[in-house]
């Protein structure tokens, strides 16, 4: 059997330089994306048995350009399961087989990635602590006192 032409990415999907954006200033070459089909698993029957449709995407985390240290340990750190190797050998894998295309496989896998790339790009909002303002520290104190008398009357008196 014929295995079916990956579609081409959309037009907006690229720069002009030909790299891939991927969501927060980052970019990948397309020929740093190292794609696999193996067959798939669970139900299907004949089909998941005699199609490679199951893609699986490779990305080494040094070829993902636009993306500083932070940002770095940030992807590290959603990655997961999903980082392999060490050292310069350090790359996602991402599979997918939710469908019988390989073509929908391989785009899920780069919407993945996508993802996985922005939230990591994404630098998270510091929490500035403020101090309880003078109405809020009477308001729990009258709540404390009334918790208290409500309690207070709950006894039983000898």
């Amino acid at each position: 059997m014929e295995t079916p032409k990956p579609r081409p990415t959309p037009p907006n999907a690229t720069t002009s330089s030909g790299a891939l954006r991927l969501g927060g200033g980052c970019f990948v070459a397309p020929a740093a994306l190292d794609f696999t089909f193996v067959r798939g698993s669970g139900p299907g029957g004949q089909h998941v048995n005699k199609t490679s449709t199951k893609a699986q995407l490779r990305v080494l985390l040094v070829d993902l350009v636009g993306l500083d240290d932070a940002a770095l340990a940030r992807l590290r750190t959603l990655a997961g399961s999903h980082l392999v190797g060490e050292g310069a050998d350090e790359a996602l894998l991402i599979a997918d087989h939710s469908t019988r295309s390989q073509a929908d496989n391989r785009d899920a896998c780069i919407a993945r990635l996508k993802t996985l790339v922005s939230m990591a790009a994404k630098r998270p909002k510091v929490r500035k602590p403020t101090k309880p303002t003078r109405g809020s520290k009477e308001r729990r104190l009258e709540a404390k006192k009334r918790e208290g008398e409500k309690k207070r009357d709950r006894g039983w008196q000898a």
